[in-house]
């Protein structure tokens, strides 16, 4: 028997799951651990498709949300509001 790679963005097949999965990265992981997240959210959307949203190339878009990237921040929130995802304030009280 020979093991599959685990990939998590066959999971997240929901808007519900793909919003927990990037609270959960915001609120535990680094920049690095974002960044990473929402190309893992791009590629379970259709990484075309959120090229086509954001004005980015696929290649482009592959490059910026790979592992040791480091995007503008421009490309992120352009990447963001693509996935349909808005990022809150939550107060602290």
């Amino acid at each position: 028997m020979k093991a599959t790679r685990f990939n998590i963005a066959d999971y997240l097949d929901d808007n519900e799951m793909i919003q927990e999965y990037l609270n959960t990265v915001l609120e535990e992981g680094d920049s690095r651990d974002i960044v990473v997240a929402l190309g893992h959210v791009a590629k379970a959307i259709g990484m075309s498709k959120i090229a086509e949203q954001t004005g980015m190339s696929r290649p482009s878009l592959y490059k910026a949300l790979s592992e040791d990237a480091k995007p503008q921040f421009e490309t992120i929130l352009k990447v963001i509001r693509a996935v349909g995802s808005n990022l809150k304030v939550k107060g602290t009280a």
